[in-house]
């Protein structure tokens, strides 16, 4: 075998042909993720120049066909011919790491993939068409394929400047090209909040009536954390904000506190979601922990100051942005989400703590009011530790015994085993025996486990359906959780496909995000997706996803009389036709939960039961079309 080996098996990749043969190297994968940041790309060029002082305006349209333009108002891509004998322009798009992103003097701070950008979007493109309007006149490059039909063209002249670039996605490399606009929407509405300077507008033209929507927030990530809070009760009237700038690193927090015994603190660099953290978000924790703690040595109760406060105790019921801009951002972890530049830390501390000390000197009775939150935070801390080691003397959460109901599976690579969270005995019944005994392990959940909304951890750790799932997951609990002890790799939530069971996944999904947070960022969360419809023909039964697969299996079949069973529960299934539908994993349907879902079902959670009725009405009002299957 060896002999054979030799230079004409070493392949050697010309231009963007890496990029289309390895597209996962570039973009993270060729599913909608992939497909929704070839979009991401192109706006984080038009982002970098608003970052720059360039451009105020952002415009985003998907056309019917699918095809997306990425228009701003900056200053245009250069066009003047480059010392490779090409326009500047055309290197851009045909050249990897070939941008003004490596070039300081061009860029103070940038996002995105550090000028491969708009290359990769042109690699995974069928075409693409790059229109420039700069120093009072109008170019066009277009492309085809990857290359460039013709050189840079002077078509016109104009009073504009900016640059719009039109593409449509190569559906032969993505597995869909239909962008889902709600994904989309969220994550520009959230730039806009990070960039108050710029306008997004945001269009869809494929609906029958064009969806366009403006945003624009004055008051930014301020702005953004009222939003986030709008559902809970303030304990502090103000939302605090604090900018400062040092070495170049410029720092954005925005702060308040409810009555949550939860915390909420998302962190973004270059507008760069960190969902791994990182410095910028420790420099935060030990600032605010710093702040409190001196503020309470000054100030406090002379009982008070005894009390050994913890940064959890103090950051209980925070709601927090925390936004910077590096010129030269490091990112850590498999999936590169945590900011490891360690200057950052010792900047954000100096920014945030001697602004946020000043602001508690300022208003006495929001200090108290944070004081006590973090008082009796500690108290029920303390109360916790106690409850925990008691009940595990009981060894309800000794990890060397599972639980009764738990059906174990035979496996012990972690690698290799699923855990399946069933809604009901009925459901858990029928999977227990149509499962894979190998790999396939049941935990059956009876009835609606505990809102973790409204409960600290004293309260979380006397639920029963609570206790069960942490011991068989086996990673311990709180400050003792080693991830590195998951017992399986595969944790499928698997509930009904009604409105109960929609709640139930919520509750599961609300508490891991809460609790388990790194289970959803590395991958192991998933949702079981249950046929809603079988059809029978003859021997056979063909299952139906959703509504939409039926009115597309009914167009398809017109003149087929249809034998439609809906199934309103997984306990209405029998043990082999849930092998074949829900567990079978050659057949079944499974969707990995990622960070964005999870805070999502978290914020429709804090809203159904939060403190305030209103926004609960208005939910159950707007979506009472999908509920007609409730039981009265």
């Amino acid at each position: 075998m060896s002999e054979d080996y030799g230079a004409k098996n070493i392949k050697v990749l010309e231009g963007l042909e890496a990029v289309r043969k390895r597209p996962g190297m570039y973009i993270g994968g060729t599913g909608i993720n992939g497909l929704h940041h070839l979009v991401k790309e192109l706006v984080d060029n038009s982002m970098d120049e608003a970052l720059a002082g360039h451009c105020d305006k952002i415009e985003i349209t998907i056309h019917k066909d699918n095809s997306v333009t990425v228009g701003d108002n900056g200053r245009g891509i250069p066009v003047d011919t480059h010392s490779k004998g090409k326009s500047a322009a055309e290197i851009i798009f045909t050249v990897l790491h070939a941008g003004g992103k490596f070039d300081k003097g061009s860029y103070k701070v940038s996002g995105g993939l550090h000028g491969v950008g708009s290359s990769v979007v042109n690699a995974l493109s069928k075409w693409m068409k790059v229109e420039i309007y700069k120093n009072g006149k109008e170019y066009l490059l277009e492309f085809e394929k990857q290359k460039a039909k013709r050189g840079l063209e002077e078509i016109g002249v104009t009073k504009q400047s900016g640059t719009k670039v039109t593409f449509l996605a190569d559906d032969t490399i993505f597995q869909t090209i239909e962008y889902e606009y709600k994904t989309m929407r969220k994550k520009y509405r959230e730039f806009a909040f990070l960039n108050p300077n710029v306008t997004i507008i945001f269009r869809d033209e494929r609906p029958e009536e064009m969806i366009e929507e403006v945003f624009h927030f004055e008051g930014g990530i301020a702005e953004y954390v009222d939003e986030i809070t709008q559902n809970s009760k303030k304990i502090i009237k103000d939302t605090i904000f604090v900018t400062g700038e040092r070495d170049d690193v410029e720092v954005d927090i925005a702060l308040t506190y409810t009555n949550s015994f939860n915390e909420v603190i998302e962190g973004f660099v270059n507008n760069v979601t960190t969902p791994g953290g990182g410095t910028h978000i420790s420099g935060f924790k030990l600032s605010i922990t710093k702040a409190i703690k001196d503020y309470l040595n000054v100030n406090g109760k002379a009982a008070d100051k005894k009390i050994n406060l913890t940064g959890e105790d103090i950051r209980e019921g925070i709601t927090s942005i925390i936004s910077v801009r590096v010129p030269e951002p490091q990112f850590e972890g498999q999936t590169k989400d945590k900011l490891g530049n360690p200057e950052v830390q010792g900047i954000v501390q100096q920014v945030f703590f001697e602004k946020f000390y000043a602001y508690l000197d300022e208003n006495p009775k929001a200090a108290q009011a944070i004081i006590e939150k973090s008082l009796g935070a500690n108290k029920a801390r303390e109360a916790a530790k106690k409850a925990r080691d008691l009940v595990r003397r009981k060894s309800a959460l000794d990890f060397s015994s599972m639980p009764g109901k738990l059906a174990d599976c035979s496996i012990r690579d972690p690698k290799e085993a699923e855990l399946f969270i069933v809604e009901g005995d009925s459901a858990g019944g029928s999977a227990k025996q149509g499962r894979d005994r190998m790999t396939q392990a049941i935990l059956p959940l009876r009835g609606k486990p505990l809102n973790v909304e409204k409960a600290r951890l004293v309260k979380m750790l006397e639920n029963e359906e609570i206790k069960t799932l942490i011991t068989a997951l086996g990673m311990g609990f709180g400050e003792q959780v080693d991830y590195e002890k998951l017992r399986y790799h595969k944790v499928i939530i698997m509930a009904d496909a009604d409105v109960d069971g929609s709640h139930i996944a919520t509750l599961i999904l609300t508490l891991l995000f809460r609790h388990f947070r790194e289970l959803i960022l590395k991958g192991h969360v998933y949702i079981a997706m249950p046929p809603l419809y079988g059809i029978k023909k003859g021997q056979k039964k063909i299952w139906i996803q959703d509504e939409e697969q039926l009115t597309q299996y009914r167009t398809n079949n017109p003149s087929e009389k249809l034998e439609l069973q809906r199934y309103k529960g997984l306990g209405e299934m029998n043990p082999d036709q849930l092998w074949e539908t829900t567990l079978d994993p050659l057949t079944r349907h499974l969707k990995r939960i990622t960070i964005d879902d999870a805070i999502e079902a978290d914020e429709v959670f804090s809203m159904l039961m939060g403190d305030k009725v209103e926004p609960r009405k208005d939910f159950i009002i707007e979506n009472a079309k999908f509920v007609d299957e409730l039981d009265i």
